[in-house]
């Protein structure tokens, strides 16, 4: 089976400072993947490298058997930034459907798109409200549907659930993995561990390093522990006494 996303031997250098170091990872279809790492460990410029926002200085990228960057590859990828790029002065219907024309959608198939997408988000009553007058969580929701709304093949989502209440985020697991059933592949960063441990698989990641992969009762197994911040900790201690021994 040809992996969605492929990484190989990725390395990146912003001055003399190793942002990643040879990271390797393969990502089946339709499977949830956590990216897991505290702040500066490096997420944000592995997904950035991965959308083919940045080429790396060593290695190698390929999703959808493309190697990146692909202007053509981006445009089939759904994207959900860390931080919102809404157009605050449009309504949220405005925004889907800017959003989804420059994805390609017909007039036609916009407004069934974007039913479906506000349904998943719970924002069916406010799609004719402007932007501007929306709660930061509504924002997340908003920026989450439009990531939705083409049914893009790979879905990148950067801290999905920040700001939103634990039933609404119960809710969005549920068609998180309705889309991974039907053949959607999801990478995701976050820091919550309890949607962490929701993910196929795990990719943790410390100063750059790719510190353990797998699924979270593997990784477990591993480190002999019962959660996933317990397995942080114990890999980035593994980490710690390699570089010592090095």
């Amino acid at each position: 089976m040809v992996p969605i996303i492929s990484a190989t031997a990725v390395t990146q250098i912003y001055g003399q400072q190793v942002i990643l170091k040879d990271i390797n990872l393969q990502i089946a279809p339709g499977k949830i993947v956590a990216l897991i790492g505290p702040s500066g460990a490096g997420k944000t410029t592995l997904v950035r490298a991965i959308m083919g926002m940045i080429t790396p200085k060593a290695g190698r990228i390929t999703v959808l058997n493309q190697k990146m960057p692909n202007r053509q590859v981006l445009g089939q990828i759904g994207y959900m930034a860390q931080t919102d790029a809404l157009y605050e002065t449009l309504t949220a219907r405005e925004n889907l459907q800017f959003f989804g024309k420059l994805q390609g959608l017909k007039q036609q198939q916009l407004n069934q798109k974007i039913a479906q997408a506000v349904a998943v988000v719970n924002l069916s009553a406010d799609l004719n409200k402007q932007v501007k007058v929306f709660s930061g969580g509504m924002k997340r929701r908003l920026s989450l549907a439009i990531a939705l709304v083409a049914q893009p093949q790979l879905l990148i989502l950067d801290e999905p659930t920040v700001g939103i209440d634990p039933e609404l985020r119960q809710q969005i697991w549920r068609a998180l993995h309705q889309l991974a059933q039907a053949g959607k592949t999801i990478l995701l960063t976050t820091h919550v561990m309890s949607d962490a441990a929701q993910a196929d698989q795990i990719l943790m990641i410390r100063a750059g390093k790719m510190i353990a992969q797998g699924t979270v009762q593997a990784l477990e197994h591993k480190y002999q522990v019962t959660d996933l911040e317990a397995v942080f900790l114990a890999a980035g201690r593994a980490q710690d006494a390699h570089i010592s021994n090095d």
